[in-house]
């Protein structure tokens, strides 16, 4: 049984409030795991089913029917979650590759919340009564299943711990939060962002996107990635209003500019190949 799962939506700094509990935000994909009759499925946040592609986690010994809200990740050699690591994972199909990944980038499922226990929904009970629940439901004891820890009241302090160590941010839950599978403003995140400052080089023809480069150690450009969120209205019309004057050529796809425009972006992080991953627009550089 897959239970859409409730999403978060987004603050712009942490905060303390002793309404909420802050949890860290670990960077993998959000799953929906059931294990009903001594089966376990787990699907992603859009039902799609990935249980083969994790075969440790089918290996995790329940003995109770139950339904669990997480995070599936991959935790590197020095302790760091590695979100490139879990999406090899995930794009996995071949039985040779799942076999051979498992023992290369081994998953863990990261629950912080139970919907469904012994057959009971648990969905109407306040956040807390399902927490103390997930707390003395008989989960296994298993090195690819673990519950997310939090504090109460404190995240700001729980922010700037997370921040010292590089993850991707916090996530705050009021206490009293019953569950619902949409975006509630009962839950928040609240995302380490990395900021830099990028060349854009072109633009897409068709669907919107910025292509953008950054000066490496020796000051000449390499590509960083495709800037698609966060430019406004008025963003794109000053843009449109002086490309033509830096275009140098174009292909079937891109229009190519010469490196006059520059703008500052937010990142969750770099990819291990240099990109920036998922980067939002900030402002122009004058």
């Amino acid at each position: 049984m897959f239970i859409p799962p409730m999403l978060l939506e987004t603050a712009e700094a942490a905060f303390n409030d002793d309404n909420y509990i802050f949890e860290p935000k670990f960077d993998g994909h959000r799953a929906i795991l059931t294990h009903s009759g001594g089966r376990t499925h787990i699907y992603t946040r859009h039902n799609n089913e990935c249980t083969r592609q994790y075969p440790e986690l089918l290996s995790v010994p329940f003995t109770e029917d139950m339904i669990l809200d997480g995070e599936i990740v991959c935790i590197d050699p020095v302790g760091a979650v590695d979100f490139e690591s879990v999406m090899t994972r995930f794009q996995a199909r071949r039985s040779d590759s799942i076999n051979r990944l498992m023992g290369q980038l081994p998953a863990t499922f990261v629950v912080f919340d139970i919907l469904m226990y012994r057959g009971e929904d648990l969905r109407g009970l306040p956040l807390m009564q399902r927490k103390e629940i997930l707390t003395t439901a008989s989960l296994p004891t298993n090195r690819h299943i673990t519950v997310i820890p939090y504090i109460e009241g404190a995240g700001e302090a729980l922010y700037a711990d997370i921040c010292s160590r590089s993850m991707e941010g916090i996530v705050c839950k009021r206490m009293d939060s019953t569950y619902v599978s949409r975006r509630s403003p009962s839950w928040k995140k609240v995302i380490n962002w990395t900021f830099a400052e990028v060349w854009i080089t072109g633009f897409r023809k068709e669907e919107f996107g910025w292509l953008s480069a950054i000066e490496d150690n020796d000051g000449r450009l390499r590509p960083a990635g495709i800037i698609e969120l966060g430019v406004t209205p008025d963003h794109k019309r000053a843009f449109y209003g002086v490309k033509d004057a830096l275009v140098t050529g174009e292909d079937k796809n891109n229009v190519y500019l010469q490196p006059g425009i520059r703008v500052r972006v937010k990142t969750r992080n770099w990819t291990k190949a240099g990109m920036l991953r998922d980067p939002v627009f900030v402002d122009f550089i004058m």
